[in-house]
C-alpha cells in the first residue's frame, strides 16, 4: 500500500492510502493547532472548539450533522491533543464524499450559536469535573504541568474551569482565524478511497481559502518539578516522568524500546518485580511519548499509602539496574511488541488515516512502514542501556495524588537515582 500526497496552491495537503479489499474508509481533517498553540488566556479553547464543531454550521443543524452520517451507518467524532485537533468519520466507500462534505462544513462554516456555546460550556465543565474525580486521569495532567511549568506545553488540554467559564464567541472565532487556515490543515483518508476524487472535492471546498503562514510556537523545555495533592483516597497515585527524546531525535526508538522493557506489558521488569513478585500494586506501567521538540518517559502506579515507599524504591532500583544488565532477549521482545503494535494498527483504516496525518505533520512526507521497522530493528542492547544511563541523570518530574504524606519527594528520588 502506497500513500499519495497532493498539496493545493494555498498549502492545504491531501494524503490518502488505498487499502484494497476494504468496503469502508476513514476520512478526516487534522489541524496543526492544539493545546500548546494556545496563549495562557486561551487555555482550553482548542478543546472548546472541538466540542462546538458538531453544534451547527451555516447549512446544517446539530441534528442534521449527526443524522447525515448515521443515516448511512457511519461514525463521526473529534479529539484535541497538545499538537493537533482532528475531525474524522468512518463510512462505507460510497459515502466518502458525504463524510468529507460534512467534515469540511463543520471546520469551515461553524455558526457558534450563543445558546449552543452555553450548552457546550456546561458539558465541558462537567468533563473537567469528571476528570478531577478520576485520579488515574487527572494525575497525568498534573505530571505534564510538573514537567513543563509555566509553559503552554504544560497546561491541561481541557483548560481550567474558570477559564472555560469565561470564553466568548469572539474568543472562539479569534482562535479559528489564527489557526484554522488551509496551510495548517491535512486531509487524510485511508481504506476504500479514490485519491483523485478526494483531491477534486477538497479543491472545491478548501481551494479558495487563503493561507496564513506559520504561527510562532513556544519551545517546550522540560523543567522538572513536583505536584503533590493530598486527598482521602484508597490509593496513592504515583506518576514519574523523565526528559526523553522528541520524535526527530535519533534515539527516539531506543527510548520506546526501553520503556517497553521496563513497563510495557506483563513480561516487563516493573510488572514482574512490583506486581507479580511483591504484590505492591494492581496497575503499573511505563511508556514513552514523543512530540515535536521534546519527549517523556513516564512510569505510573497505584498503591497503598503504606507501600508507596517500597514501590518507589523498587521502581528506581530497577531503572538503575537496567543500565547495567538489560539483556538482548528483553530488547528483542520489546522490538517485536512495538513492531507488532504498529503493523497491527495499519490494518485499521482509522489508525492508518491518523498515521498518515501525523507523519505528514512531522516529516512533511509519509515514510513507509518498512522505514520505521528498519529503525526499530537497528536499535541495539547497548543503545537501550545508553538510554537507561542517561535517564539516571535526566531532569525528572513527579506527581502524587491521594494519601501521599509518606511518599518520597522528588529530591529523594533524584538522589537515589544518582547514588
Amino acid at each position: 500500500m502506497t500513500s499519495r500526497l497532493t498539496t493545493l496552491a494555498n498549502g492545504f495537503r491531501i494524503v490518502t492510502e488505498d487499502m484494497p479489499g476494504l468496503k469502508s474508509a476513514s476520512v478526516g481533517i487534522w489541524i496543526t493547532a492544539g493545546g500548546r498553540h494556545e496563549r495562557a488566556e486561551q487555555n482550553g479553547i482548542a478543546h472548546f472548539l472541538e466540542h462546538m464543531a458538531f453544534k451547527g454550521t451555516t447549512t446544517r443543524s446539530p441534528l442534521q450533522i449527526a443524522e447525515q452520517i448515521e443515516d448511512v451507518g457511519g461514525y463521526i467524532n473529534a479529539y484535541t491533543s497538545r499538537e493537533m485537533t482532528a475531525y474524522y468519520a468512518r463510512v462505507l466507500a460510497e459515502d466518502v464524499p458525504l463524510a468529507l462534505d460534512v467534515i469540511g462544513d463543520i471546520v469551515l462554516n461553524p455558526v457558534f450559536d450563543p445558546k449552543e456555546i452555553e450548552v457546550e460550556r456546561h458539558v465541558i465543565l462537567q468533563e473537567i469535573g469528571q476528570a478531577l474525580d478520576t485520579p488515574d486521569d487527572i494525575i497525568f495532567d498534573w505530571l505534564q504541568e510538573a514537567c513543563y511549568p509555566d509553559q503552554a506545553f504544560g497546561r491541561t488540554i481541557l483548560g481550567p474551569a474558570e477559564r472555560v467559564a469565561g470564553f466568548s464567541r469572539e474568543d472562539l472565532t479569534q482562535f479559528v482565524a489564527e489557526h484554522y487556515s488551509p496551510d495548517h490543515m491535512i486531509l487524510s483518508a485511508a481504506g476504500a478511497v479514490d485519491h483523485d476524487a478526494i483531491v477534486a472535492q477538497a479543491e472545491a471546498l478548501f481551494g479558495a481559502r487563503t493561507a496564513r503562514g506559520s504561527a510562532l510556537l513556544e519551545p517546550a523545555q522540560f523543567r522538572g518539578s513536583e505536584r503533590r495533592v493530598v486527598k482521602k483516597l484508597e490509593q496513592v497515585h504515583f506518576a514519574l516522568a523523565f526528559d526523553a527524546p522528541g520524535y526527530r531525535a535519533p534515539d527516539v526508538y531506543a527510548a520506546q524500546i526501553y520503556a517497553m522493557t521496563m513497563g510495557g506489558g506483563m513480561s516487563s521488569r516493573l510488572f514482574q518485580k512490583v506486581r507479580e513478585e511483591r504484590g505492591l500494586c494492581y496497575s503499573i506501567f511505563a511508556q514513552s511519548g514523543a512530540y515535536e521538540d521534546t519527549g517523556q518517559i513516564t512510569v505510573y502506579a497505584g498503591t497503598s499509602a503504606a507501600e508507596i515507599g517500597d514501590l518507589t524504591q523498587i521502581t528506581l532500583d530497577e531503572m538503575k539496574r537496567a543500565a547495567d544488565d538489560m539483556t538482548d532477549a528483553e530488547v528483542a521482545r520489546a522490538r517485536a511488541q512495538i513492531k507488532a503494535g504498529m503493523l497491527m494498527g495499519l490494518e485499521s483504516p482509522s489508525s492508518r488515516a491518523e498515521r498518515l496525518a501525523r507523519l505528514l505533520a512531522i516529516w512533511g512526507r509519509v515514510p513507509a512502514p518498512e522505514e520505521a521497522v528498519a529503525k526499530i530493528d537497528a536499535v541495539t542492547t547497548a543503545d537501550v542501556r545508553g538510554v537507561a544511563e542517561r535517564l539516571l541523570e535526566a531532569d525528572t518530574a513527579l506527581a502524587l495524588y491521594g494519601p501521599v504524606r509518606r511518599a518520597p519527594g522528588l529530591e529523594a528520588i533524584r538522589q537515589r537515582l544518582a547514588a
